[in-house]
């Protein structure tokens, strides 16, 4: 399945990428593996995405949690905790 990919201020900065196309093994079904499977790339990859570290998601457009579904053609987003003032 494809899915596109996009990285928001920090996380975007600490990977050198701000969007891609990949496409997922079948074991990959919500959002939540989708940080998983780019974690096993190693080095940035493993550090920015790690478990326990604040990070936001949102899947076509809407906030979500890990337990979000994907689709063939989603887009999933990964960005810091932000706060306004």
């Amino acid at each position: 399945m494809k899915v596109e990919l996009r990285f928001f201020a920090s996380v975007r900065e600490a990977l050198g990428v701000a969007n891609e196309t990949v496409s997922v093994p079948d074991t990959v079904v919500n959002v939540g593996d989708v940080r998983a499977w780019l974690r096993m790339r190693g080095g940035a990859w493993a550090d920015t995405l790690a478990e326990g570290r604040a990070l936001r998601m949102a899947c076509n457009h809407v906030m979500t949690n890990p337990s979000q579904r994907i689709t063939e053609g989603c887009e999933v987003a990964f960005f810091p905790p932000v706060t306004g003032g």
